[in-house]
């Protein structure tokens, strides 16, 4: 009688536990990263400045500062149903650092069993530029590219996005993020959405969705994995902050066009990374004091090499990037001629921990109505610590 009550008892346990695993909140994962930096050690200019790459970098402030503290939430919580979160408590607004900002808020609907065909709707980063799509915490230079981050600043937009890669594709971009090779992640093989267009955290201003749509391929060639792709995206964007007296059009609406070409060779062990854009977009104009839409052209190469020793991970890499043109979230579609080299190494002793050191020679023409005549050049070594977890 007793083995038999205890038999009852052990299988409507079993029962109960294996209810409770189905149930959607034990799929939840967490994880996240934060990055901490220094930038003034061998500074020669504090006036040279990259507004949208760190706001730490220039000025006569110096000190650690604190470049990101993301978390991330997500899970396949049904078989047709993925959901990403993912908040910044390290931004800044206005004077105020340390600010909770979202980054990623957004649900996958799958539309077919196996996946292949997904349907994102949220705010997530919009797929234009291998780079602009890698996490900033498995990118190799520290900062994004001029040239094509300039068309999405933060990468992120509140939009519908329709994503298309094999099984076999997405297995194979598991396996090139798992073995560390700096994969963008799995944004298909095929892209195409709509968005707002203002960049994330900002309210659409003109009821007009910018189309973006994205092509690229990853093949295994031999030993190598080598991946081409090309995107492009149109749309109107509306400036958001201008100098009283620059000239504009009324309703501050300009086109707001580009397409560029991607190609990577994955680190196995040497690796390269190239895109290059070209497009028109508003950029300022200091011989007639307007903002006007005018052409644009920029992009890099980064080269690296993949480096196993005693049990840890070194990655030297170098950055040579140029970008002409303006930059239409910033104050008066500010105007930019940017040359950069930039010569580094990762150091990852731990999983869970990394260290980057990058020497930067810049030049930079950045202008605006109160800048009219702003070209600086300089040299600095930066710092950044990262946890991973």
């Amino acid at each position: 009688m007793k083995a038999k009550l205890f038999l009852i008892v052990f299988l409507s346990t079993v029962t109960f536990v294996h209810a409770q695993s189905d149930k959607w909140y034990d799929k939840i994962h967490f994880g996240g990263y934060m990055q901490v930096r220094y930038n003034k050690l061998f500074e020669t200019n504090p006036d040279l400045a990259c507004e949208q790459c760190d706001e730490a970098w220039g000025g006569e402030d110096g000190g650690l500062s604190l470049r990101r503290m993301r978390f991330k939430f997500y899970g396949q919580i049904s078989p047709r149903v993925y959901f990403y979160l993912q908040p910044d408590l390290a931004k800044s607004v206005g004077e105020t650092h340390e600010v909770a900002r979202l980054k990623d808020a957004y649900i996958d609907l799958g539309l077919d069993p196996n996946n292949e065909f997904r349907l994102r709707i949220g705010q997530s980063k919009v797929p234009y530029g291998f780079e602009n799509l890698q996490s900033s915490s498995n990118r190799l230079p520290l900062d994004r590219n001029d040239a094509l981050n300039s068309g999405v600043k933060d990468e992120r937009d509140l939009g519908i996005f329709f994503y298309w890669a094999t099984s076999e594709k997405r297995e194979l971009m598991k396996e090139l993020k798992h073995d560390g090779l700096k994969h963008s992640g799995d944004f298909g093989v095929f892209a195409f959405g709509i968005y707002n267009g203002q960049t994330a955290n900002h309210p659409d201003k003109n009821d007009k969705f910018h189309v973006v749509s994205r092509f690229s391929y990853p093949m295994e060639v031999g030993n190598q994995v080598i991946e081409a792709g090309i995107q492009a995206y149109s749309g109107k964007f509306v400036l958001m902050e201008t100098s009283p007296d620059v000239e504009t059009r009324d309703n501050l609406e300009y086109i707001d066009q580009r397409i560029a070409a991607s190609f990577v060779l994955y680190p196995k062990p040497l690796g390269i990374q190239a895109e290059y854009t070209i497009g028109r977009g508003p950029e300022f104009e200091k011989t007639t004091n307007a903002i006007e839409v005018r052409d644009l052209e920029g992009g890099y190469i980064t080269f690296s090499y993949l480096c196993h020793q005693w049990g840890q991970t070194i990655i030297p890499f170098s950055r040579l990037q140029y970008y002409d043109g303006g930059k239409k979230h910033e104050l008066d579609a500010r105007s930019y001629t940017v040359h950069e080299y930039e010569l580094g190494i990762e150091w990852q002793p731990y999983k869970a921990f990394e260290l980057v050191a990058m020497y930067t020679f810049c030049q930079r023409r950045f202008e605006d109505l109160a800048h009219r005549n702003n070209f600086q050049e300089g040299q600095l070594l930066r710092l950044q610590a990262q946890l991973n977890f």
